[in-house]
């Protein structure tokens, strides 16, 4: 039997990050239940702050076109954001704004971001665990991009305390929520496998 392949990253690429945690705990977690999983960051896909003059000069960065490459072989993607200033990053704006772009995509101009199932979660040290962030998320994927994202997501709150010395969550109705995001994500990401 196939296993979706489902690709995680998160927004931030600061070292010791608790979206990063977060992404790893749910690795884990969607790898225990025997999907194919690659974890990335966006530490290794460098690009310009977008504007357009650079991109007719110059055209889209490689980066952009590696990370439509890896969205396209993967039925299911989680996204993990941080909050800054109740939105996410720039450097996860910025990435999505690159990829968008007609130059990135592959010849047939297939959109990265439809034909697979997205998950978002965010984690943050505040009480309300990067919701902002998730609320501004969601319409730059759903309208901005035309991606389908499943309703359920993991907010983690007070992400300074929130995981034990393996990494995992210690908040045992956090850790069932993401139980269910990570289940959800490959249950509907295996209807897209060919």
């Amino acid at each position: 039997m196939r296993h979706p392949r489902i690709l995680v990253l998160a927004g931030s690429a600061r070292a010791g990050s608790f979206s990063a945690k977060l992404a790893a705990a749910m690795t884990k977690e969607m790898a225990l239940a025997d999907a194919e999983v690659t974890r990335i960051t966006l530490a290794d896909y460098p690009m310009p702050i977008y504007d357009g003059d650079l991109e007719r000069d110059k055209g889209v960065p490689e980066a952009a076109k590696k990370l439509v490459r890896l969205f396209q072989a993967h039925q299911g993607v989680l996204i993990v954001t941080p909050e800054h200033n109740a939105c996410f990053p720039a450097l996860l704006k910025n990435t999505l704004d690159w990829m968008s772009r007609p130059g990135a995509q592959d010849r047939a101009g297939n959109n990265p971001f439809q034909n697979r199932i997205f998950a978002v979660s965010a984690a943050s040290t505040g009480q309300l665990g990067g919701t902002r962030a998730l609320a501004a998320l969601r319409p730059v994927l759903e309208l901005g991009l035309g991606a389908l994202v499943i309703p359920e997501q993991v907010a983690l709150a007070r992400a300074d305390k929130a995981f034990n010395a393996a990494g995992g969550i210690c908040d045992m109705q956090a850790a069932g929520l993401m139980r269910a995001v990570t289940r959800r994500l490959i249950d509907e990401a295996s209807r897209y496998l060919s």
